[in-house]
């Protein structure tokens, strides 16, 4: 170690450097995570038709409180699959604020779907808006989440 020229040891710190950022690019949350809550979109939309109201009230509250649980363990982004673990300090701590910001946009673009759908008289505009949405959440949500991470540089 002794020996090591400067511009070898330039080298070997660009090529760590490089290497940790590659692994905090895939640090996310893990597939499955975007189907489930693709499913409860989905689900959520079906029950706020054929339910009372106050009942879908208490199925979105309870969804919510899953999310929650689900969410406390996986959304520092540092689990992406059963193999990968990385530190806090490589995960970033904006990771939460980016997914709760990307839901809540997903939340306004259901709304937006279910009132523009309604407008034009389509039956059941709320089961085809959470539809709609579920589809992103599920196809898309990683990629997603990827973009928002780079925008907000977490």
């Amino acid at each position: 170690m002794e020996n090591i020229a400067p511009e070898q040891a330039g080298a070997a710190l660009g090529v760590v450097d490089r290497a940790q950022r590659q692994v905090a690019e895939e640090v996310g949350l893990p597939r499955g995570y975007w189907w489930a809550m693709a499913g409860g979109w989905l689900l959520l939309g079906v029950l706020g038709n054929v339910l009372p109201q106050w009942l879908a009230g208490i199925a979105t509250v309870a969804f919510g409180i899953g999310h929650g649980w689900l969410a406390s363990r996986l959304l520092d982004g540092r689990r992406r699959t059963d193999r990968l673990q990385v530190s806090a300090a490589v995960a970033g701590h904006r990771i939460p604020l980016v997914v709760v910001g990307m839901l809540l946009g997903l939340i306004g673009a259901t709304v937006l779907v279910a009132l523009a759908l309604d407008a034009d008289g389509a039956a059941h505009a709320g089961i085809w808006a959470a539809a709609l949405i579920a589809a992103v959440v599920g196809f898309g949500g990683p990629e997603i989440l990827r973009v928002l991470r780079r925008w907000a540089r977490a």
